[in-house]
């Protein structure tokens, strides 16, 4: 199989979608998967066994940048011969497509007072919500989800079925992200914050959406002799002053962004991310990695892997009593110690193997697909296949459970003259098989009723 991934820039990260592309890219090399990347800037050297063609393009005023990067990633893939292509960034035409940011139109409505507004005034997102729509109502593509989350969501605002969706988790480096660090690291960290009671993390960008004045509250409400760590971009200057107005400024730490988040992990005794939406925030499953218990919220993609007092704790808003099991360390580091055991089955060795798994059945659909077209065209498949109007073809081609037409087949007799296909992405094709059908059809018939000769 010749695969290819597209994505913007592809380049190692702390995480992100870059961090995925690298890393799928990295594990499916060592696979000797036949895999390029198709990018407009990428880092050097490439992963071993990894093939990179950089497009080049528009490098300024995303809308622009994003339509223009859509359209040089098609005209690759269309003549490089790919037998499956996915696209990790905002492009118009590929095999699959990784809906790792989850839904546009979710996110602004999670983030922003006024989404309907910004969707009519903003360039930026009219450019994204539309190649979105296109590609979520486009049947011949799968969509690539990261949790249930997005499945949900996609299925709901855009009618995607869920033939075309397939669940994949995120993958964690088990190595970098591992419990035995909490010895060494997590003492070292202590010790150059000066702290040495219970220690709650929060990991992210952009606070508001994070929930962090979530955090901070539910810190105020436990009454946890704890701190707080805060490591992320953003202006703390807000959230200072709720933490003062709690009475808990002294023990909530801005650390700003961190390159040694692993430590901070293995300093920690529980990480808190109160979202308010997340497709699947990575940061917990490093946490889980690490031996951290997780607190977060149902809008938060991994809250899927995480069963309340088990494993972690899912909260709505009120995050007190997560905060509150700091008093009781013995439980805290059972859910920890299982916490742990959960994420091990999510290497990105394992997330390589799930992903190419998908290619490989969405190149084996293809192929049955062209085949099956293929014996229409030729008229090879049985004769009881007529006219598919526009309107039942339609039908044909969406999901669905067959068992109880099969049976009616059957009880009619006529069991092996109906045939289920399935979701095609090749309705077009179906169209023009059928019609050619038609015309042998009314041929044959108008030569029948011709009178014979005397």
């Amino acid at each position: 199989m010749r695969a290819a991934i597209t994505i913007e820039n592809f380049r190692p990260g702390p995480g992100g979608v870059e961090s995925v592309a690298w890393q799928l890219a990295r594990e499916l090399g060592a696979l000797g998967v036949d895999l390029t990347v198709l990018c407009r800037q990428a880092s050097k050297p490439a992963p071993p066994g990894v093939r990179v063609e950089t497009l080049g393009g528009v490098s300024f005023w995303q809308p622009l940048r994003v339509l223009d990067f859509s359209r040089r990633a098609a005209r690759a893939t269309s003549s490089g011969g790919f037998d499956v292509v996915q696209a990790f960034s905002r492009t118009r035409h590929q095999d699959v497509y990784r809906a790792g940011g989850g839904s546009h139109a979710a996110y602004m409505d999670s983030v922003y007072a006024h989404p309907r507004l910004l969707r009519r005034l903003s360039p930026r997102h009219r450019a994204l919500l539309a190649i979105e729509e296109a590609v979520f109502r486009d049947e011949r593509q799968t969509i690539l989800c990261n949790s249930r989350l997005v499945a949900g969501e996609l299925t709901e605002r855009y009618g995607v079925s869920r033939a075309r969706l397939a669940v994949i988790y995120n993958g964690v480096d088990l190595e970098r992200f591992h419990p035995r660090l909490r010895e060494q690291s997590g003492a070292r960290v202590r010790a150059e914050l000066g702290l040495d009671g219970p220690i709650a993390l929060f990991v992210g960008s952009g606070f508001a959406r994070k929930g962090l004045d979530r955090a901070i509250a539910g810190l105020a409400a436990a009454g946890a002799k704890a701190d707080l760590l805060v490591a992320g971009a953003g202006d703390p200057s807000e959230y200072r002053r709720q933490a003062d107005a709690l009475g808990i400024g002294g023990r909530v730490h801005f650390l700003g962004v961190r390159s040694d988040v692993d430590e901070l992990y293995a300093a920690a005794d529980l990480f808190v991310l109160p979202t308010r939406y997340d497709p699947f925030a990575n940061v917990c499953l490093e946490a889980m990695a690490a031996g951290v218990a997780v607190a977060t919220t149902r809008r938060n993609g991994a809250a899927d892997l995480i069963e309340t007092g088990v494993n972690g704790f899912v909260c709505e808003q009120d995050f007190a009593p997560a905060f509150r099991a700091l008093e009781d360390p013995a439980r805290l580091r059972a859910i920890a110690a299982r916490a742990r055991e959960l994420a091990e089955r999510f290497g990105w060795r394992e997330h390589a193997s799930a992903v190419l798994a998908l290619w490989q059945r969405v190149h084996a659909q293809r192929g049955a697909q062209r085949q099956g077209v293929a014996a229409l065209r030729s008229g090879s498949t049985p004769s009881s296949v007529t006219v598919l109007k526009r309107n039942r073809a339609r039908v044909v081609a969406r999901a669905g459970d067959p068992s109880e037409y099969r049976r009616q087949a059957d009880a009619l007799g006529i069991g092996g003259r109906v045939h289920f296909l399935g979701v095609r992405s090749d309705v077009d094709e179906l169209y023009a098989a059928a019609r050619v059908r038609a015309r042998r059809s009314r041929a044959r018939a108008s030569r029948n009723a011709r009178p014979a000769h005397a």
